[in-house]
């Protein structure tokens, strides 16, 4: 049950690192660019420290950079987007949209395997689907279809459904980049490659200087970031990744309840209902 708890620390510390980002992204107007270096670059002294003391500094063979190589232009798109909608919508309107990872992950896995859901994994979905339709349910003496719409125009909501396609590839290849290195040696050239693409992204923006003006505030969500990095690595290779993922989308119903408390996002109680819709569709869709 080691990779449980491992997973339930990175569903904590995701939602949490998720709420310190917003913060620091409304309170100074920020580049979501800088904040997606922020999350990377102070990340990095928290992880190398644990990969030292451990020595995880395995050899790195043909087979692991064929694998980094396609994986790292899907990583960075994704944490760009993911950053961006964490700015323009509230949390409990952005988050949440992440449960669609598994289920991107089956309908991917129909049209290029051929592989046909199971009765359950079908039933996951139309719970995803009907959670994230509560979302928007106050929308709904407009008309039927006025909560598909409502989520249509949310710009940080269709930002992550397009990072939680994006993650429905990367889960799977993540899982065999750890296997052909290590949790931790992984956990350590995940955030270093990132950074390293966004500091010359950044450059061109103009805008590194800013990832230094507050290295006070923005080390906790660098060591927020780097526990997620970690836990999830260390639990992705001890079960299905399927049921791992599943229980890191808990992250969800910790946003939300961080977006009520630190945020005083509204309507807390539909919100709420269906995050639980969506998560429990992530769980029937990974024991099916």
């Amino acid at each position: 049950m080691t990779w449980l708890y491992l997973t339930l620390v990175t569903a904590f510390s995701s939602a949490t690192a998720d709420t310190l980002t917003k913060r620091a992204l409304l309170k100074e107007d920020q580049d979501p660019f800088v904040l997606a270096w922020v999350r990377m670059g102070y990340a990095l002294p928290f992880v190398f420290s644990v990969v030292l003391l451990t020595g995880s500094f395995p050899g790195l063979d043909v087979e692991f950079l064929k694998i980094i190589s396609v994986l790292m232009p899907f990583e960075v798109a994704g944490l760009l987007l993911y950053v961006h909608a964490i700015k323009l919508s509230p949390l409990s309107l952005t988050l949440p949209f992440l449960a669609f990872t598994p289920a991107f992950t089956l309908v991917i896995a129909f049209f290029l395997l051929g592989e046909v859901p199971s009765w359950g994994g079908l039933g996951g979905i139309l719970l995803i689907t009907t959670g994230a339709y509560m979302l928007h349910i106050d929308r709904l003496s407009s008309g039927l279809l006025a909560p598909v719409r409502a989520i249509l125009r949310e710009r940080g909501s269709r930002y992550m459904l397009l990072v939680a396609f994006i993650y429905g590839i990367n889960s799977t290849l993540g899982k065999m980049a750890t296997l052909a290195s290590s949790p931790l040696f992984y956990a350590l050239f995940y955030p270093l490659i990132l950074t390293l693409v966004l500091t010359v992204m950044l450059l061109k923006r103009g805008g590194l200087p800013s990832v230094v003006k507050r290295p006070a505030g923005y080390l906790p969500i660098g060591f927020f970031t780097a526990l997620v990095m970690i836990t999830h690595f260390s639990a992705v290779v001890l079960t299905n990744t399927a049921y791992m993922i599943a229980v890191k989308r808990l992250s969800l119903l910790f946003g939300i309840l961080y977006g009520r408390v630190v945020f005083g996002e509204e309507k807390f109680a539909t919100r709420l209902t269906g995050g639980v819709l969506m998560v429990c569709g992530v769980f029937l869709i990974a024991l099916f």
